[in-house]
């Protein structure tokens, strides 16, 4: 059954999340990511941008063939993971539930402090307990980790 974690309290979700994929990358997880088509360009334009000692590889859905394949980390947009994508974790930034979140051993929901942004990630908790998922609740503001 996969692994289901809200991390909740993330002042800058895509800076957390460019912090969450440098991580995955060190320890040799290939990672899809889903968003917005607005949060995926942004997304890969802060990974572009890291420092030289931090760059995370990654491609887009829409690279070439060979890119795709020898990419640890995959941005796509919409909520429904490339299946020709063999990942262990899946980073859904988007606003609904993946589409086959299944397949992954992890996924991972990064969540603000806006009280909207808090509102659909309640409504995606709701799914993931009715898949049968139990999902993790982990606070970053508590954890110290937001900064």
């Amino acid at each position: 059954m996969t692994e289901v974690a809200f991390h909740f309290n993330a002042p800058d979700k895509l800076g957390y999340a460019c912090r969450l994929l440098r991580k995955a990358y060190l320890k040799g997880a290939r990672v899809v990511v889903l968003g917005s088509s607005r949060d995926c360009a942004s997304l890969d334009q802060a990974l572009w941008t890291m420092a030289a000692g931090e760059f995370v590889p990654h491609c887009r859905e829409s690279d070439s063939a060979s890119l795709f394949k020898a990419s640890p980390i995959l941005i796509a947009s919409g909520h429904v993971p490339p299946a020709d994508f063999p990942a262990d974790v899946l980073l859904n930034l988007s606003d609904e539930c993946p589409v086959g979140f299944e397949r992954f051993e992890r996924l991972i929901e990064v969540v603000t402090f806006d009280e909207a942004d808090r509102q659909r990630a309640r409504e995606r908790w709701k799914h993931y307990k009715a898949a049968g998922c139990e999902p993790l609740r982990h606070d970053l503001k508590i954890a110290g980790s937001a900064s």
